[in-house]
């Protein structure tokens, strides 16, 4: 399976594209010479890992009939110092809030995302260093 994206570009440093039906817009910063019309394409590396691993670990816990009240998937990217800068390091934390949540069931479902299912967090896996974390608040 090969997946397809086509990126035009719009004007000055703003280019679109469509992904499953949905607009998107990507932009350099003003500060950077962009017009600030959309989300930097790095940091769409991470919203890919968070989503891809997030969809994960909620469709493991269903199955494990365990629902929490709130799910958050933060993730920390450490850029290089040098050009081009890169992601050396990103951690997911992976946040729970809910009463009796069973952190073993917890951790079973984020190691199967990172293990077996998360497409996304094995190709990263590949060209940095990937870190988990997971914390219940309350």
């Amino acid at each position: 399976m090969k997946h397809l994206v086509d990126l035009s570009w719009k004007s000055n440093l703003a280019f679109e594209t469509d992904l499953d039906g949905h607009k998107l817009t990507i932009d350099a910063s003003k500060e950077g010479g962009g017009d600030d019309l959309g989300p930097r394409p790095k940091k769409l590396m991470l919203v890919a890992l968070a989503g891809c691993t997030g969809v994960d670990v909620i469709m493991i816990l269903r199955k494990m009939k365990i629902e929490p009240e709130e799910f958050h998937v933060l993730v920390e990217g450490d850029l290089t110092d040098d050009h081009p800068k890169k992601y050396h390091t990103m951690k997911i934390i992976y946040q729970f809030r809910g009463k009796d949540l069973p952190y073993e069931k917890l951790e079973r479902a984020v190691q199967l995302s990172q293990e077996k299912y998360c497409g996304v967090s094995a190709t990263y896996r590949d060209a940095l260093n990937l870190q988990t974390e997971i914390r219940i608040v309350e």
